[in-house]
């Protein structure tokens, strides 16, 4: 199993902006601190080629964002300024998740220590996400001839909407989302599939959604690869999540959907996604325990 880190790309902030990054230098830390970590695991990406991007969004906007030509509403949209280093950071987001899909049809997992921009659209950024790093890599690992199916498994607390835009009529990648029906994005897409829970909605009946979520997904897309996006921002002390899982549900969760692919030998890239604890430390468990899952089932 491999594992990449784009965290020293140090993305710019807004004034006043009131989620700490250093989630991610944290993790890293974490990973490069466990017990089962072998060496050559931990790798820095590629970043993700305008060939690579150009496949899930337009080369127009691919170029605008590498020269800084976006406008001012467009950045808003994003919400973060742009610098060079923001560009070099969402280059290198895609291009890890892209690795930990060619990692995982090589080994049956790969992780990317970010990533999860999934409200990013075709020709446009919004909600911190400037490339959609899950239709890059599904178009990527497809354009190589290594997979012809890809089902992208989004359980971020916000429904991945621009996943779902970009690949409306591409019946070669299946999206679903299982999100908060009052959240973020407050028009949403659609999914191949989506499950929309209530504010509130605690482990069990979460759990019981997601199975039939996952199961019925496998079932219709008969995929070559999964991208699953985990997501932190389910948890009970998420500043955005509005759900009430706890960290063993969460712990349950990326049980059920590692282990059932691990089960029926599909490959999987992992990202991260979303994750806004009022305590960083909370966020930085929940993603630690999801790529400890993954490095158990797939060692």
């Amino acid at each position: 199993m491999k594992i990449f880190y784009t965290d020293h790309y140090v993305l710019p902030l807004p004034p006043g902006h009131r989620f700490p990054m250093r989630k991610y230098a944290e993790l890293r830390e974490r990973v490069a601190n466990a017990t089962w970590l072998q060496p050559g695991t931990l790798c820095e990406p590629r970043a993700a080629s305008d060939k690579q991007l150009s496949r899930a969004h337009s080369l127009d906007y691919v170029h605008q964002v590498r020269a800084g030509k976006l406008d001012e509403a467009a950045m808003r949209r994003i919400g973060f300024p742009w610098t060079a280093q923001m560009v070099e950071r969402s280059r290198r987001s895609a291009g890890a998740t892209t690795e930990a899909a060619f990692a995982a049809l090589d080994t049956g997992c790969g992780v990317n220590l970010a990533g999860g921009t999934h409200h990013a659209f075709y020709d446009r950024g919004e909600g911190f996400c400037v490339f959609n790093d899950a239709v890059v890599s599904a178009r990527a690992v497809q354009a190589s001839g290594r997979a012809k199916r890809v089902a992208i498994i989004d359980c971020d607390v916000h429904q991945g909407n621009g996943t779902a835009a970009i690949t409306r009529d591409d019946p070669s990648i299946f999206t679903f989302s299982i999100h908060g029906a009052k959240n973020f994005p407050f028009q949403k897409e659609t999914s191949d599939l989506d499950l929309d829970l209530e504010d509130g909605t605690a482990d069990e009946d979460y759990l019981a959604a997601l199975t039939t979520g996952v199961t019925e997904t496998l079932e219709r897309s008969k995929p070559d690869l999964v991208i699953y996006l985990a997501g932190a921002d389910p948890h009970e002390g998420d500043r955005l999540g509005r759900l009430k899982l706890t960290k063993d549900g969460l712990a349950e969760r990326d049980d059920f959907v590692l282990r059932t692919l691990r089960r029926m030998e599909i490959p999987v890239a992992v990202t991260m996604a979303g994750g806004y604890g009022h305590n960083i430390t909370d966020t930085v468990d929940i993603h630690f325990q999801t790529v400890n899952v993954a490095a158990k089932l797939f060692a």
